[in-house]
C-alpha cells in the first residue's frame, strides 16, 4: 500500500466537507458530539456489539429509500441519549436543511445516532423528566467546526475504558490522493492497553508520536491491573465505542457499507476483548465525494477501507492518549506515567 501520512489538522475534518462539534454537561460528566456535513452525504454503518443502542441506523441499508443523510451524532447517556439527535435535528431543520415534502413548513433532516453508557461514572444524573441531551444535542450542531476537543470532551467527557480514563479521540490520513478520517468515544468493556507493557494496543499504528511515541522495547513487565477490562462489573449495555470514518471519495451506499465494515476491525486492533456482550460498538462511514479522482475500483476501496481501520485504531489511541483522570478512572497516562 502507499505510504500514508496525517492530513493536516490529524482530525476527522481533514476530510473535505465534514465539520465536528462538541458539547458537555461538567456536572452530568457526559456529553454529545455531532457530525455536521456541508452537504447531504452517502453513509452507511456496521453494528458488532451485543448491547447497541442506535437511532435510524435501519435506513443506511441500501435496500432502504433514503440516499443521503444531514448529520451524525455520538452521546452519552444511554437511552436517554438518543434524545441528542433531537436536537440536531430541530437545528439543522431551523436552517432549512433536511429533505422538504410539498406543502410542509420544516425540513426532514435525517440523523442517525448511537450512544454509550455513562450513567455510572460519577457524575450527577439527577436531572428529573428533563435529561440535557436534546439540548446539548442542538449545543454540539451549533458549534461545528473544522477543530474540536479531544479527551474529556463531547461524547468523551464520561467515557470510560477498561478502568481508565475512555475518551474523543480522532485522526487522519491521505492515501492515493483522498483523505480518510475517523472519529471515536472509547467507552469500552475491554482494555485499550498491553497488559505485558502497559503500552496502547494501538502504538504500532501510531504516526508522528501522536499519542506520545512510547514503544517499550522489552515486554515483560505486567503493567498495573488498573489498566484492566471492566471484566467485575460487566453488565450488558454498560460499555460502548461508536465511531464515524469519512473520506472525500466518491462511494455508492453500498461501497460505504464496506468501507465501514473493514474499519470496524481498527477496534479490534486497538481494544482487548471487543464487541463484547456487553458493548454496542457501532461504526458509522461517510463519503462527502469532494476529492477528485478516477472511479472507485475495488482495490482502490479496499484501499481506503484498511486505511481507514488504521485510522480508527490511531483515533483510539488519541483518546486514551488525550484524556485525563476522573475519580475512579486514572488516565492511561497517569495509570502508566507515560
Amino acid at each position: 500500500m502507499t505510504d500514508i501520512t496525517p492530513g493536516p489538522t490529524n482530525l476527522i475534518t481533514d476530510v473535505a466537507g465534514i465539520k465536528v462539534g462538541n458539547a458537555e454537561d461538567a456536572a452530568c460528566l457526559t456529553g454529545v458530539t455531532a457530525i455536521i456535513p456541508d452537504h447531504p452525504v452517502v453513509a452507511a454503518a456496521d453494528v458488532r456489539g451485543g448491547a447497541p443502542g442506535t437511532r435510524d441506523v435501519a435506513l443506511l441499508d441500501p435496500a432502504c429509500l433514503v440516499e443521503h443523510i444531514h448529520g451524525i451524532v455520538l452521546s452519552g447517556g444511554s437511552v436517554f441519549g438518543l434524545d441528542a439527535a433531537g436536537g440536531v435535528i430541530a437545528e439543522l431543520a431551523s436552517r432549512g436543511i433536511g429533505f422538504t415534502f410539498t406543502d410542509q413548513p420544516q425540513p426532514c433532516p435525517v440523523v442517525p445516532s448511537a450512544i454509550l453508557f455513562d450513567l455510572v461514572n460519577g457524575g450527577d444524573k439527577d436531572w428529573g423528566d428533563t435529561p440535557p441531551y436534546r439540548a446539548l444535542g442542538a449545543a454540539a450542531c451549533a458549534a461545528a467546526g473544522s477543530e474540536f476537543a479531544l479527551g474529556n470532551a463531547g461524547a468523551g467527557l464520561g467515557a470510560t475504558a477498561g478502568n481508565l480514563k475512555g475518551g474523543l479521540g480522532s485522526a487522519s490520513a491521505v492515501i492515493d490522493g483522498i483523505t480518510v478520517g475517523a472519529l471515536v468515544a472509547v467507552n469500552s468493556f475491554g482494555s485499550a492497553v498491553d497488559p505485558r507493557t502497559g503500552d496502547l494496543w494501538a502504538a504500532p499504528f501510531e504516526l508522528n508520536d501522536e499519542f506520545g511515541g512510547r514503544r517499550s522495547l522489552a515486554p515483560g513487565t505486567p503493567a498495573s491491573t488498573s489498566t484492566g477490562t471492566k471484566m467485575a462489573g460487566a453488565c450488558a449495555g454498560a460499555n460502548t465505542t461508536i465511531a464515524i470514518v469519512a473520506t472525500d471519495a466518491v462511494l455508492t451506499r453500498g461501497e460505504a457499507g464496506r468501507l465501514a465494515i473493514m474499519a470496524t476491525d481498527g477496534m479490534a486492533r486497538a481494544l482487548r476483548p471487543v464487541h463484547a456482550p456487553f458493548d454496542g460498538d457501532t461504526v458509522f462511514a461517510v463519503a462527502t465525494g469532494k476529492a477528485a479522482h478516477p472511479a472507485m475500483t475495488p482495490i482502490t476501496l479496499t484501499r481506503i477501507g484498511t486505511a481507514a481501520a488504521d485510522t480508527l485504531t490511531r483515533a483510539i489511541g488519541r483518546a486514551l492518549y488525550e484524556a485525563t483522570s476522573i475519580p475512579g478512572h486514572p488516565s492511561w497516562r497517569e495509570a502508566t506515567g507515560a
